[in-house]
This record gives structure tokens, sequence and C-alpha cells, in this order.
């Protein structure tokens, strides 16, 4: 059995996002390692924290990093021997550590970091929007004329686009006259995957140049989230990972790969369970779950060890 671990991105951070893991022993090292970037225990952070405070940038990126790494932690004695492990947008940063490429600690380090360059290369009011239910030749035109850029593609029509907020709240606008089942700004305050971010780039480049990388986990197969190649050499793709932050990113051909590399079952690691749900829109036949979806550890451990 191969399963499939899908590592979300921001947007949907909340008292409850470590409701799962907040008790579990295994993951005490990592909410260890992510109150010295955050400066106090993340899981007081969530639940005492003014909601807008989880959206912005650095605190979220890296609650996000931390949700993931320590579900992955809490579950990791009964994984298959095979597991896809993919990220979106900053979930590419847990998924490398998923996979093995660096440790918790060197994670949340870099995940930090991007937050880091991203900020300092950002202009205020800065973001995303989600648009569904437009085709790509009818959204193209109508980006281009409202100055902001696809970042990143999902099934079913559904895009994110980056650029200024008031050029986003026109776009969103427009879109919706134009039959858009969805056009929305998402919580997040930087224009992600668009050339917006090109400055983030290097000084990204060279901190992940500086933290070596190891062989994936055995059996772990790492792909690109930015279009699904798969990462046998983890130092070639370090630039990728780092242009990442500035570049298009098709999630669509990233989940098509997970499945040509032999998924039957895939695990959205959270939070949230958008990359369940575009999952099951790209590959009915798969059994999918997110890790919201279960109210214990026991239960979701459960449904890992099944074969």
């Amino acid at each position: 059995m191969t399963l499939a671990l899908l590592c979300s991105g921001q947007g949907l951070q909340s008292p409850d996002l470590f409701a799962l893991t907040a008790d579990a022993p295994a993951a005490a090292p990592i909410f260890a390692h992510a109150a010295a970037y955050l400066g106090c225990d993340p899981r007081s952070l969530v639940a005492q924290a003014d909601p807008a405070e989880l959206y912005a940038n650095r605190i979220g990126q890296i609650l996000c990093v931390t949700a993931a790494l320590a579900l992955a932690e809490c579950v990791a004695d009964i994984l298959p021997r095979r597991c896809v492990v993919a990220g979106y947008s900053v979930g590419e940063m847990a998924a490398w550590g998923v996979a093995g490429i660096w440790t918790p600690e060197q994670v949340l380090g870099l995940t930090a970091a991007r937050a880091e360059a991203m900020d300092a290369a950002s202009r205020p009011g800065q973001g995303l929007a989600a648009i569904r239910g437009l085709p790509r030749a009818t959204l193209d035109p109508l980006v281009a004329r409202h100055a902001c850029a696809i970042a990143i593609r999902n099934p079913a029509d559904l895009f994110v686009v980056g650029g200024m907020g008031d050029a986003l709240d026109d776009l969103c606008a427009e879109a919706a006259r134009m039959g858009a089942a969805r056009a929305s700004r998402l919580h997040v305050g930087v224009a992600s995957h668009t050339a917006l971010l090109e400055r983030a780039v290097d000084p990204f480049h060279a901190q992940l140049a500086s933290v070596p990388v190891r062989r994936p986990i055995t059996g772990r197969i790492l792909l690109n989230g930015t279009d699904g190649t798969p990462i046998f050499d983890a130092g070639r793709f370090r630039g990728a990972l780092a242009r990442q932050v500035a570049t298009f990113v098709d999630w669509t051909a990233c989940l098509d790969a997970v499945v040509e590399r032999g998924a039957e079952r895939s695990l959205e690691l959270g939070p949230g369970h958008a990359l369940a749900d575009m999952m099951r829109t790209q590959a009915p036949q798969l059994a999918v779950r997110s890790a919201d979806a279960f109210h214990t550890l026991s239960g979701l451990r459960a449904w890992i060890a099944e074969t």
C-alpha cells in the first residue's frame, strides 16, 4: 500500500489547530522547536492570540508547518513503507521534513527564514484571492487587465491569484459578474508565487544553501510542489524550492504525479481539508481523508494502519 501525505498551506489557522496532537508525547519536541521561533508555545498561541494574529505571514507559516510536522511525528511508527510526500505552498517546507531531508528543527528555522524573506520583499496591501469556475482562457486576460498574476492552478478550475489589494478586489468583483462560482480574498497577506516576491528568492536561497540535506527516508518519495517532479537529489532542488515563493505553482500537476507514483490512499496532514477535497476531485478512485476529519489521534492511526 502506498500512502500520499499532503502538507497544507496557510489560510486555515484556528484555535483547534493542534486538536489531535496537543497532548501527544511524540509531538512535544516539535512544539518546543516551534516555540523558539514563535516566542511562545504554539499551542498557547493558537488558544490565546487574536485571530488576526494567526494569519500574520510569519506566524501563519510557522504554525502550519508545525501542525504538519507534529502530526507526521505522531503517526511515523505506523506509516506504510512507501509514502509519496508533497506540500502545497509553505506546506512544501513541511514535506521536506516529513520526507526526512531536514530535521524538524531545521525545517522550522528555514520556514521562519522563508517568511521573513517574503515579508521583506512584500509591499503593504499585497495578497491572494481564490477564483473558481472560470476557464483559464477566460481568466488569463481578466487577471492581466487588473495587473495581477495567477499564482496556483488547482483542480476544477480553481485558481489562486496574487496582486495588490485594490486590484484583487476589483478582479474578484469582475470575476463574479462573469459567472465565477467563487471570487474572494484569502487570509494571506503576501502575493505568494508571483513575480511580486522576486526579491525574496535570493535571500531565501542563501538560507537554504546553508543547511545540509540528507537522503530521504527509505520509501519516502518527495515531489516538487511546483510541478510534481520527483526529488531524488534534494541538494539540486534547493534552488527550485527558493524560486517557489515567486513562481507559479501547478498543484493539479502535482496531484497527478502523486497518482502516477502509485498512491492508493491519501491523507492531508492539515490544517483544513482543501487538499483532500482537491484530491477527491482529481483522483476519485483513491481513498482520501484529511486529518481534521478525525476526532481522535487513535482514530487517525487506526485508519492509517488499515491494509
